[in-house]
């Protein structure tokens, strides 16, 4: 079959993209930034990828006719803490406008379980898409799910940021909110075996794994699982807004993702019973099991996508390619060499650098910078890496957002997501004759931009020289 794959960058979406190739599907990856699609290169030359922003719609339609089944995963739960349902509509109503000229036979929406009768803006919100693609005349299939768990997943990452950081937690009273965990696993399960499933089309299915849990036993789980030592103490007196700063604060998520997960959190998600596993043969894991299987692909260093790398709590959320050219006239540079004996190693360094590895000089200083920017309401150094030594571009990179990675060209350009007035790359290259070489460069914003730059010139210059001296040699 011919299918698209919209939401192709997110963390569904790429986890999702890799079983559609195994069952042998043509796949057209629809995309707001083709840059922005962390995969292979050898992923890419196996599908179609298209550029399309459903909330601003090009002039020529890039998506084929000859289409047979097209998934939605497109959410703006991250964009905004206010506007993200009207967001989500128009752009469930653009994307029903772009398929009606194409053959498509089967619409398949990821949705969440909305089976109480008081519902989030949130949950609301998914429930409205529902209706907008169930009214059009193409089949539409719709999945509810509540948490997902699987590494990378921002349910995973939260309760891990959580648990592993805050041996003692003083919690509001969502923590005893009942919900229905699934493992990720079972979710593209679902997803691949109702595709083309004429007995699933115009139908709507809750799916979640064995267990009800409250967030509280998750997390209770979670410690038992890691053997960590946690406390939990619950108080009614947490307003949603202090909730939200406080996720924000302690996890790797965004303001405006906590805001609108917080709000979510006072609701119970739990599924209707359905056949749809027994009539797949779909074999439902424990949340423990979903644990595991998290675990055993983050010790195999082998993640294959994390939610952090799409989320759009960066500053710059579109035409991210228009900084993949760094500028050189009215900017400020801090350029450094290195000549290396060993280029594979340096690579190899360069390759693996941020998350736990840190940035091999004065790691404190840039936890200091990590902790100033998150303070600031960006994203600060949390988000990490997917994986420790493969670097894709489009992937999130701590504060950065990997704008190139050319390992045969041994060339690696970063773009700063932090919060500068301004625009920040660095970028790092080992040319011909072994010599590394390491360039920051900063285009500022007014006076501010530079009062700021030349602020940080005696750190630059400390961390700088020292960085590129052990990316070069390794001491």
């Amino acid at each position: 079959m011919k299918v698209l794959l919209t939401g192709a960058n997110g963390y569904i979406g790429v986890r999702l993209l890799y079983e559609l190739l195994k069952q042998d599907h043509e796949v057209v990856c629809a995309v707001r930034s083709a840059s922005r699609l962390s995969v292979p290169d050898d992923i890419r030359a196996q599908v179609e990828i298209i550029e399309i922003d459903f909330l601003d719609l090009p002039e020529v339609n890039p998506i084929p006719a000859d289409i047979d089944a097209a998934y939605y995963l497109i959410h703006s739960m991250s964009s905004s803490t206010d506007s993200f349902d009207k967001m989500e509509a128009e752009s469930a109503h653009s994307f029903l406008h772009q398929l009606s000229h194409t053959y498509c036979k089967q619409i398949i929406y990821l949705s969440g379980i909305v089976n109480q009768e008081v519902l989030s803006k949130h949950l609301l919100s998914r429930k409205h898409v529902e209706d907008i693609l169930s009214a059009s005349h193409i089949p539409t299939t719709v999945l509810r799910a509540g948490i997902i768990v699987g590494s990378g997943s921002s349910s995973f990452e939260i309760i891990r940021d959580l648990c592993e950081k805050l041996p003692i937690m003083i919690t509001p009273k969502w923590v005893n909110t009942k919900t229905h965990p699934i493992a990720i696993r079972n979710v593209m399960s679902y997803l691949i075996g109702i595709l083309g499933r004429e007995e699933s089309y115009h139908e709507s299915y809750d799916i979640g794994g064995k267990n009800v849990l409250t967030y509280k036993e998750m997390m209770q789980q979670y410690a038992v699982n890691r053997n960590l030592h946690l406390s939990i103490w619950t108080v009614p007196i947490m307003t949603p807004k202090f909730s939200s700063y406080w996720l924000f604060l302690v996890t790797s998520t965004s303001y405006k993702l906590a805001r609108n997960l917080v709000n979510s959190m006072s609701v119970e998600v739990i599924p209707r019973e359905n056949p749809l596993a027994h009539e797949l043969g779909i074999p439902i894991y424990s949340y423990q099991e979903a644990l595991d299987m998290a675990f055993a692909k983050i010790e195999q260093n082998n993640v294959a996508s994390s939610w952090k790398d799409s989320m759009v709590s960066g500053r710059f959320k579109k035409n991210i390619n228009q900084f993949k050219q760094v500028p050189k006239f009215g900017c400020l540079q801090d350029a450094q060499t290195y000549k290396t004996d060993n280029p594979e190693e340096a690579l190899n360094r360069i390759w693996s650098i941020g998350g736990k590895n840190g940035y091999y000089y004065a790691d404190f200083l840039w936890k200091i910078r990590g902790y100033t920017d998150k303070l600031f309401g960006g994203v600060g150094l949390r988000r990490g890496r997917t994986n420790q030594d493969k670097i894709y571009s489009g992937d999130s990179l701590d504060f950065w957002r990997v704008l190139v990675a050319d390992r045969k060209e041994k060339r690696l350009l970063l773009f700063a997501e932090m919060r500068v007035p301004g625009e920040a790359w660095l970028e790092f290259e080992i040319d011909k004759n072994n010599v590394v070489h390491q360039t920051a460069t900063f285009r500022p914003r007014g006076l501010w931009g530079r009062l700021y730059w030349y602020s940080m010139l005696p750190f630059h210059y400390f961390i700088f020289a020292g960085m590129i001296k052990r990316i070069a040699v390794g001491k």
